[in-house]
Order: structure tokens, then sequence, then C-alpha cells
């Protein structure tokens, strides 16, 4: 049960461990310790052959006459913009591939690197790929002695493909403008999902002027097996990963609206009952994106962790309704079918190399947690240099107030059950008194944890929650002595 707020704005759940938790801890690793260098060998592995792809990129334009044609001014404009375009071209399809959602691909890096590379993959390629359209028409401008604006109209009324590619890269200029910081924070999550599909709608409307007018693609047989190879690729793993895997999913489980539940004023629970989930492979703390047939925006797919370990017949999501589509999952009527694509993320049980875990999360993203704490109390002991225990776990969940504390009931129920114990440090927050702790008291919080857990060291640490305040609590672990490959993280927005 919840006890009383102290003077400092802190509740603790009542918990039941079997000893103090200084003697519960433990540095015995867990069998991820070899399948993280696994990961590690084979993330250098498909990166080397992303990089050497890129390297084959510029040998073939190489070894198909690319720099015997720069012979003068005009010719180096040409060589160049054919270069850029080539390199635009790789780069976007790797974009692609990378945001397929391939599982084992997600499994090596995390959703959270992907989308960082992507992002910055895709302002190189787009950059490239606007060097590539001035330096190619000033070079044929230079070649036919017109002028600039004069052969680009040429080139896009008269050259084949290039309507098509013109309308792909307006779709693209689109999808780079809102994912600018500033223009991504001031739209809604689905619409700012809704145009970032453009980008494949550009990328697909480049095919065909790279076909008919792009010399360099068919200059010779290995160039042509070399780019129909990365374009299947490319086309193979959108429709394998992002339509047919969601729709066989969906299709093989079966997932219906069973309840939906209330856990504040503005937090709610769904729960689902399907066939045979437990073929799933969805584990605790992974998000899916999810669609509720028949309910209020639908069509829009809405990224949302799983709250509780799955169960073969059910699985339950906690969301805030943050006023971004959410708000229309409250009125999801029982009995809906559900699509669902997932699961996605790394923060996972399985993942951890030490037995022992400190869990930190802000507001809602406690609902990570609580599945996650419910799966590893339930793991058998496990022996190690403090003998053998069950794991121990250890939650901070940093709230403004009281009333915005989530599964109060549940937390108590599984620390009866096993080595768990909760702590809400509540308050608004005062930087400048308690840095991301919260609360009106001066408090450290290096010490504050400490305090709670005297092992944070020798545990494994999960954060959830806004990215600055991560970026903060995560600068406390480091200093307190875990070990930065001993930290996952989770993102969400409000």
């Amino acid at each position: 049960m919840l006890g009383p707020t102290n003077k400092d704005g802190v509740i603790q759940v009542t918990a039941v461990p079997a000893g103090p938790i200084t003697e519960q801890r433990s540095l015995a690793r867990y069998p991820d310790v070899s399948g993280a260098r696994r990961r590690r060998w084979i993330g250098d592995l498909v990166g080397s052959v992303a990089v050497a792809g890129l390297a084959a990129v510029v040998a073939l334009w190489v070894h198909d006459g690319g720099v015997q044609a720069m012979h003068d001014s005009a010719g180096i404009l040409t060589g160049a913009g054919r270069l850029t375009g080539l390199v635009a071209s790789y780069l976007l399809l790797l974009q692609v591939v990378m945001m397929a959602r391939i599982p084992w691909v997600e499994g090596i890096w995390g959703q959270d690197t992907l989308v960082r590379r992507h992002r910055l993959i895709g302002f190189l390629s787009f950059h490239l790929m606007i060097v590539h359209i001035v330096t190619i028409t000033i070079g044929y401008a230079a070649t036919g002695r017109t002028g600039f604006w004069a052969e680009l109209v040429t080139l896009v009324l008269d050259s084949p493909g290039m309507l098509l590619a013109t309308a792909g890269t307006l779709a693209l200029v689109l999808v780079v403008v809102t994912s600018i910081r500033a223009a991504r924070r001031s739209m809604r999550y689905e619409s700012w999902h809704l145009i970032h599909l453009y980008a494949y709608v550009g990328v697909a409307l480049a095919l065909p002027h790279q076909l008919w007018t792009g010399a360099d693609f068919t200059a010779s047989p290995l160039a042509t097996v070399f780019w129909w190879s990365v374009w299947g690729l490319a086309i193979g793993s959108i429709l394998l990963w992002r339509v047919g895997h969601p729709f066989f999913l969906s299709l093989r489980h079966r997932l219906v609206v069973e309840q939906v539940v209330g856990e504040s004023s503005d937090v709610i629970s769904i729960v689902m009952r399907g066939h045979r989930l437990d073929r799933w492979g969805l584990r605790a703390g992974q998000y899916c994106q999810w669609r509720f047939l028949g309910a209020p925006g639908w069509t829009r797919a809405h990224p949302v962790t799983v709250s509780a370990a799955p169960t073969p017949h059910h699985v339950r999501i906690t969301m805030r309704l943050a006023g971004d589509g959410t708000r229309d999952k409250a009125a999801v009527p029982v009995g809906s079918r559900v699509l669902v694509e997932g699961g996605h993320g790394r923060m996972t049980a399985h993942r951890r190399t030490q037995r022992d875990v400190l869990m930190i999360a802000a507001g809602v993203g406690v609902t990570t947690m609580r599945g996650l704490a419910e799966e590893i109390i339930g793991e058998r002991p496990t022996d190690g240099p403090g003998g053998v225990h069950s794991p121990s776990v250890a939650i901070i969940h940093r709230i403004a107030g009281p009333e915005q504390m989530l599964f109060g009931r549940e937390f108590a129920a599984l620390a009866a059950r096993g080595n768990l114990l909760v702590l809400a440090a509540t308050g608004h927050r005062h930087p400048e008194l308690s840095g991301w702790w919260g609360g009106t008291a001066r408090v450290d919080p290096a010490m504050a944890v400490r305090m709670f857990v005297p092992d944070v060291a020798d545990r494994e640490v999960y954060l959830c929650g806004p990215t600055a305040w991560m970026a903060e609590v995560r600068t406390t672990v480091l200093a307190l002595g875990v070990s930065a490959r001993c930290i996952h993280t989770e993102e969400f927005s409000t």
C-alpha cells in the first residue's frame, strides 16, 4: 500500500523483500553478455557492409568513366552532379532499409539509435540531392550554352522520368522541412507521421528517372546488378516488414479490445484479448503501433508501450491522453478489432547483464517499468558472489503529485510476491534545488539515489521519460559508478 508523503515529497510503496537491499545484491552476469558481444560484432559487420556499398557507388562511377568525363569545367560540374546524385540515391535507400522495422536490425542498434542515424543520413542525402540538381543543371547548361533556368525547365519537361522525379523531390522537401525540430514539436504526432510517409513516395518517384536517364545505372552489367540489388533490398524490406508482417500478426493473433480502464484523470489502459499471444514474441517493456478499428482516428497508428507482462491470451497497454490523437482512444468500443505492428524497442529484461535492476521513470514512463518489473521479479534465483537470490528491482517514479501515481496497488501486490521497492519522488521540478528529482526541498539526486539503492553501481538501470530529463538522470547514475553499457533508455513525448 502507499505510505504517507514525507517532508521531502516522497511516497514509498510498502515492499516485502527477502532481505535488505544491500544484502541482496549480486554481480552475477546474465547470458546476454555474450549476446551483447555478438550483437556488437554483427552491428560492426553490417555497418561495414553499408560503408562498403557507399564505396562501391563511387568505384562504379570511376569504373564507368566518371573521372575521364571531367575534362573541362562543364564536365567537372556534370560529373560532380552525377556522383552526388548516385550517393544521394544510395543514402536515401539506406534510410529506407534502416526504418523498415527489420527486427534483427532494431535488435542490434535499437530504434533510438536508428532514428538518430536516419536523421543524420537523411539531411546529408537531401543536401547531396540539392547539389546534384544544381551542379548537373549548370553542367548541362554550360555544355549547351543555355541559361540555368532554361536548362532546368528543359530537363524537367523533356527528359524521361523527370516530372516524376520533380514531384518526388518536392515530397522529400516537405519531409525534410517537417523534420526540423522546431517544426516537429509544433505538429501532432499523427500529422507528422503521415507527412513522413511521403518519403516513400519521393524515393519511389525517383526510380523511373534513374532507370530512364541515369547513365550510371545502366553503364555496365555490374552497375545494373548493384543498383537493382539495392533497390530490391529497400522495396522488399518495406513490403515484408512494414506491410506483410503487421498484416500477418493481426490476422494470426486476432486482437480485440476487452476492457478500457481509467488509471487516472488523463491516463487509460486498454486490455486486449487475443489468440496464442505467447507465440508473438512480444516482451514486457516493448511498444507497438496500434490501430483500433471502428474507433475515432483508427487510420492513424500510435506507438504505445506494453504495461503488463503479456500472457497467452491478454496484453495491456497504458497511455496518457495527451491530446495528440490519444484522446480518441478513450472512446474505443469494447470488441473493436485491433491492427498491430511490433513489438519494437530494446527495453527488455533479457538484454541486461546484471541480475538486479534500478528503474527510473517520469510520469507515464512508468508504464514501461510496470511490465518489466513483473517479468524480472518472477525470474528464478541466480547464484552469484552474494549467494543465490531472486532478482531485486527498485523503481523511482518521478511525478508532480500523488494523484499522478500509477499502478500503486499493482506494485504493492508485486512487492508481496518478490523483491520490489517503489519510491515516488513527488513535487514540481525546481532544478536549482533538486535537479531532476523534483520537489521544493534541497535534494542532491545522486545522494538520494544512493540512499534508496546503495548498490546502484552493481545494477542494470532502465530509464524512461523526456529526453532532456533522461540525460540528467543518466549523468547522475554514471557518476554513481553504473557502466554506460548497463543503462537502457526509452523516450516518450508528452
